[in-house]
């Protein structure tokens, strides 16, 4: 994909190094913007910022731990310093945790909480006065039809992301006089390393989620090119009147 949405502005995308989150950062850089990759998985994430330059992108990597605030505001500046600041943000980074609701310990809890859920705290709360000194911007977040659709093994997860869903539209609400846009996409399962991690590890559990199974609930696994497209579509001015929407790229799975 080649063109020219984005060109001379600034993005960057959280957990940007693999999955998802890489091929938005891909797809960002082939339609003009300087992209600021921020990842704790540092090798993936250098390697991804080259082959975006050796394209004839700009790029920059910046290692952070998502759920530290003072990582984050580290991370946020060194782009900002490289490639300006940011008016395009992909707050993508999450992970998961596959375990009995009763074995989940205090430690299993502050940490999905700090990834999935602090973590868009941390990033929006040190991109946005950028985006407010521009004139605007727009922020997409990840949340995932496990806000709405519960999932055995998976009631951590699962809270984390309707906290995400409901993040998205209230940051929307508070500064649409401002500006800047804010939704989220909601995948189903993906084939990432994240996606199929979650799908080995929800079947070692015991939960029936065979190929059959995902074929049942959305047709095939959705491929990561599918949620950065999405994500790009509201990052862009096409979706200048989109706010506080949660778009579901699922096949109709949360439909079921």
């Amino acid at each position: 994909m080649r063109g020219d949405r984005f060109t001379d502005k600034s993005a960057i995308v959280s957990g940007g190094s693999t999955g998802c989150g890489a091929a938005a950062a891909r797809m960002l850089a082939a339609e003009g913007a300087r992209v600021g990759v921020i990842d704790r998985r540092v090798e993936e994430g250098r390697q991804l910022v080259k082959e975006i330059r050796d394209a004839g992108g700009k790029a920059v990597f910046a290692e952070a731990d998502v759920s530290d605030a003072a990582a984050v505001r580290a991370a946020v500046k060194t782009v900002a310093d490289a490639i300006g600041p940011a008016t395009l943000l992909f707050n993508h980074a999450g992970t998961t945790i596959v375990k009995p609701f009763l074995d989940l310990s205090e430690a299993d809890i502050a940490q999905l909480m700090g990834i999935n859920v602090h973590s868009m705290f941390y990033v929006s709360q040190a991109v946005i006065p950028g985006m407010l000194a521009a004139g605007g911007g727009a922020i997409v977040c990840t949340s995932s039809c496990s806000a709405i659709c519960a999932t055995p093994m998976e009631v951590l997860y699962d809270t984390t992301k309707g906290a995400v869903h409901q993040f998205a539209r209230s940051l929307a609400i508070e500064f649409r006089d401002r500006n800047i846009r804010c939704n989220a996409v909601c995948p189903g399962f993906i084939r990432t390393p994240h996606g199929l991690g979650e799908i080995d590890a929800l079947r070692k559990h015991g939960v029936k989620v065979t190929e059959a199974d995902i074929a049942a609930l959305q047709v095939r696994i959705c491929e990561p090119e599918e949620i950065a497209r999405a994500a790009l579509l509201l990052l862009s001015d096409d979706a200048s009147f989109i706010s506080a929407t949660h778009l579901f790229v699922d096949n109709g799975y949360s439909a079921t």
